[in-house]
């Protein structure tokens, strides 16, 4: 039987016990913490900010998920989870990426447990508060130690990006971006707009999101009806040729069939014209 906790979780402000409260836990105690800490997210963290901000969240994570499965690199991601860093309030990124850690579902993403943070949030202002996300959330996840964090303004179509110049800094640096596109040390990747839309790169080629890539199958699949439709038209002209060469065949042998008949009936009528023609010379000597 697990021995109780030496700390309460408060209901109101759950968070994560500190390293130090971690150390002196059972494996089993752990297993209780982890457990504990709530995986739903307050309406504080998650206000619906509509249409806008969900197809950009889910646009991004999606083309990211397919992008990484389909090079095989495991990399983590969701939107809006739970994330409890030691001793820390709870925060819901409207992106997250860890690198490197294998991308099961998971309920919310503790710290201490998963042995590592996060890699790289993004999040993605429509309404609300412009100066929490550009400055508190930027002030935060350096402190956090989160090596990249990026901030796409959809209201504004701007994107922006900061970095941590190394491991142990705690205050971002801006991304640079060239050619128009922020990359990410993190991803492998760049990021930049079309239009109002975020999009990720890939060696200058934008990443194909869900909707494309569907797009692009029906388009293959399209292509292969038209091909098949093609081949079995082929394949009916040459069963139709086929057969209008065998009708002529047939009518040929027809014709060749009459022909010899009508000879055989000229060559019979030919020699009894000549037996006749003997009998009358025979009868004319007597």
């Amino acid at each position: 039987m697990a021995r109780p906790l030496p700390f309460v979780i408060d209901a109101d402000d759950p968070r994560s016990p500190t390293r130090e409260q971690w150390e002196q836990l059972t494996p089993e105690q752990r297993r209780q913490v982890v457990d504990a800490l709530p995986c739903d997210v307050p309406l504080e963290l998650f206000m619906p900010e509509g249409d806008k901000h969900r197809k950009a969240k889910n646009h991004a994570v999606s083309a990211l998920d397919g992008f990484f499965r389909r090079i095989g690199r495991r990399v983590y991601l969701s939107s809006e989870l739970n994330v409890y860093y030691p001793g820390e309030a709870r925060f819901a990124p409207d992106v997250l990426a860890v690198v490197d850690v294998e991308p099961h579902e998971r309920e919310k993403w503790v710290v201490l447990d998963e042995g590592k943070g996060l890699d790289l949030v993004l999040e993605i202002h429509v309404s609300g508060s412009f100066v929490k996300d550009f400055e508190g959330n930027r002030k935060r996840y350096a402190r956090l130690g989160i090596p990249e964090y990026f901030l796409f303004d959809r209201t504004r179509a701007s994107l922006y990006g900061w970095r941590l110049p190394f491991p142990e800094a705690r205050t971002y640096e801006p991304i640079v971006p060239q050619h128009g596109l922020f990359p990410s040390v993190v991803l492998g990747l760049e990021l930049g707009l079309e239009g109002d839309r975020l999009r990720f790169y890939y060696g200058m080629a934008p990443v194909p999101e869900a909707d494309e890539l569907i797009a692009r199958l029906d388009e293959i699949v399209a292509q292969f009806v038209r091909r098949a439709q093609d081949a079995e038209q082929d394949r009916d002209r040459e069963r139709a040729e086929r057969e209008r060469a065998e009708q002529e065949r047939e009518r040929a042998e027809q014709e060749r069939e009459r022909a010899e008949q009508e000879r055989e009936r000229a060559e019979q009528r030919v020699a009894e014209l000549e037996a006749e023609l003997a009998r009358l010379r025979g009868e004319g000597k007597r």
